[in-house]
């Protein structure tokens, strides 16, 4: 699993267009290899990203569960010590 792509299921504020356009495309960049298109690619690339970002918009918008949404502010928290424990800084 890439490690960019965050989870943005059950957060109050809902996720954005633009958080799932960005994990949408970390996602395709994972898959093709590539971060950058060539040029005779991008129209695929960019139809691959959008394609993806509507399919993740239609499952978030979709789930439902029975918990109370998230904070971002306490799960941005919670990743920041996870990283300074893993990375020596804490």
């Amino acid at each position: 699993m890439c490690r960019n792509i965050k989870t943005l299921a059950n957060f109050a504020p809902p996720a954005t267009d633009e958080e799932i356009y960005a994990s949408a495309l970390q996602f395709v960049r994972k898959l093709s290899g590539s971060r950058k298109p060539s040029r005779a690619n991008e129209a695929a690339f960019e139809r691959a990203v959008g394609e993806v970002a509507a399919s993740a918009r239609r499952l978030i918008d979709s789930l439902e569960t029975k918990q109370p949404p998230r904070d971002r502010d306490v799960e941005a928290a919670k990743a920041k010590a996870r990283s300074a424990k893993r990375f020596g800084r804490g």
